[in-house]
């Protein structure tokens, strides 16, 4: 996981006028009232997905894509969904111009996954709700992990879970943290 953080600089994955703080560990500004995730809570978040290199991941929340692109260092496939398409276009621009590969942005509801591309080996979702949306649930593999902010959005706590037969079990609490409101279908309502 170290060696994914140091190879993708997050200064290419945040807005020039921030740019000079991409090296502290805290979220920085994204337009649509959204953040990038501090670098420490991404490592635990991923680290906690515990991948062997083989998964396709599914990512809720691409932001501009810095996540994504560690995630495409330590996995095969990554299908990553984005509500707004402002904010998928420039991920895609950042992906693209740090040459990262294997990676997928979509617009659309992370609420619901993307069935089309189902199984995935990990979900990662970015942003909180008080459950784990069904569909989400449903789309990951026998064996995989899901980790998501669990809570209101803004108090929050990440956890791991584990699929273990056709149920998800709660598996381990990873890090206390504060989330911007998982909107969607099976999430918040906009607004």
């Amino acid at each position: 996981m170290l060696e994914a953080v140091g190879a993708v600089p997050r200064a290419a994955f945040v807005p020039p006028e921030v740019a000079d703080r991409a090296d502290e560990d805290r979220p920085l500004p994204i337009p649509q009232g959204q953040v990038t995730t501090q670098p420490s809570l991404v490592a635990r978040m991923i680290e906690a997905l515990e991948l062997s290199g083989g998964e396709r991941v599914l990512e809720v929340g691409t932001g501009y894509g810095w996540q994504t692109a560690l995630l495409a260092r330590l996995a095969c496939e990554v299908w990553s969904v984005e509500r707004f398409a402002d904010v998928a276009d420039t991920a895609r621009q950042n992906l693209r111009r740090q040459g990262v590969e294997r990676t997928h942005v979509v617009v659309g509801d992370g609420t619901e996954g993307l069935v089309e591309h189902q199984p995935f080996g990990g979900i990662l979702v970015a942003a909180a709700f008080p459950r784990v949306p069904p569909p989400l649930a449903e789309q990951l593999r026998k064996g995989g992990r899901l980790v998501m902010p669990i809570g209101p959005g803004g108090r929050d706590n990440v956890v791991q879970f584990v699929k273990t037969g056709d149920l998800l079990l709660r598996g381990r609490d990873v890090i206390p943290a504060y989330f911007v409101r998982l909107v969607g279908r099976h999430g918040f309502e906009d607004g």
